[in-house]
């Protein structure tokens, strides 16, 4: 096993030998934002820690130990920056070596600045087998700057901790937070309906735990999980005022097709409209600050390059006021967003 205490040394021939890379891995597969972060790296230490870091991601959901080995391997001559420290943390905690998880994502943060690891830096509390400090970290100031998701993520380790010290209805009461709305489904929102069902069975509260387990699944369904293209927000109630706009749109289309003759397509997107699944999509606000968007390294579910956590790429830079006007533009009043951090603190609750 590579010496996880000594994460900055060199490879040395009397150092343990680092795993294996994939002939076809180029280290050009990572996201931007960790690339140029690399790029501050002598050309061939950035070749090596990019390879490495591709590695780790690969194989973090099937092999973690594996993966493990390589973000050190990355470690060894990319310590200094905070996407390397942030991919020894997460694929320690993949692999279950909490301490080291929670040292590295400490690391990660004093480099970034960003507490996007808080959720699970209180599992890795749990991990160890302080669940009382597990709640410190839920009640810390820093808690109080994490978007919608991390709150989300958060909650589920604060139940998954009151469990463990056998305050059950108190678990209920940590899932009990703003972003439990039976009628609304984010990203997130299966989770946490799940979480929350699975609290109130423990209480014997089982017909209310059935209800939020179907709901779970009906959000399953309503957001398209598995799709390549998910909507931020849907709502699963019925809206009387969008019901009388689709019924109006219906009939306005239906007078056009018979006022007059119509071509065979306009006739034919007329009746598509008509028919139209009555499920009502509205599209979430994205906070701008919300890193959201999934990466081709580290998954978190929801997201998985923070780079909230990162540099911004130069090349993007130019584009951000542009992007918050066409998004402010773009997304109504809706004040949550969705993606949350890594998923792997769900196997304990």
């Amino acid at each position: 096993m590579p010496n996880a205490r000594d994460l900055r040394s060199a490879n040395r021939p009397d150092r343990e030998r680092s795993p294996e890379i994939d002939e076809d891995v180029t280290g050009k597969e990572l996201d931007r934002a960790t690339q140029h972060q690399i790029k501050t790296l002598e050309d061939k230490s950035a070749e090596w820690v990019a390879r490495h870091l591709v590695m780790a991601g690969r194989l973090i959901d099937e092999e973690p130990e594996l993966a493990f080995q390589h973000a050190l391997a990355a470690s060894r001559r990319g310590g200094r920056l905070a996407a390397v420290r942030e991919a020894v943390g997460l694929t320690a905690y993949a692999a279950g070596h909490y301490g080291e998880a929670l040292r590295e994502f400490r690391t990660y943060r004093r480099i970034s600045g960003s507490n996007v690891h808080l959720p699970v830096m209180a599992d890795c509390e749990r991990g160890l087998g302080r669940p009382d400090r597990a709640l410190d970290v839920v009640r810390s100031e820093e808690a109080n700057d994490l978007d919608a998701p991390g709150k989300v993520e958060l909650a589920i380790v604060a139940a998954g901790a009151r469990s463990d010290l056998g305050q059950l209805d108190a678990a209920v009461a940590e899932l009990e937070i703003a972003q439990l709305d039976m009628n609304r489904a984010f990203s997130y929102s299966p989770r946490l309906f799940r979480a929350y069902a699975n609290a109130l069975a423990a209480v014997g509260r089982e017909d209310e735990a059935a209800k939020w387990q179907k709901q779970a699944v009906v959000a399953e369904n309503a957001l398209g999980l598995g799709a390549d293209e998910e909507p931020d927000i849907v709502d699963l109630g019925w809206d009387e005022e969008e019901e009388a706009r689709e019924e109006a749109q219906r009939r306005r289309l239906l007078e056009r097709a018979a006022a007059g003759p119509e071509t065979s397509a306009s006739t034919s997107a007329a009746r598509s409209e008509v028919a139209a699944d009555k499920t009502v999509i509205q599209a979430a606000g994205v906070d701008a600050a919300i890193d959201d968007v999934e990466s081709d390294f580290f998954d978190s579910n929801d997201a998985d390059s923070d780079e909230d956590s990162v540099e911004r790429d130069e090349l993007e830079a130019g584009d951000t006021e542009d992007d918050d006007e066409e998004h402010n533009a773009g997304h109504g009043d809706a004040g949550d967003s969705n993606n949350g951090t890594d998923a792997h603190s769900e196997e304990r609750n």
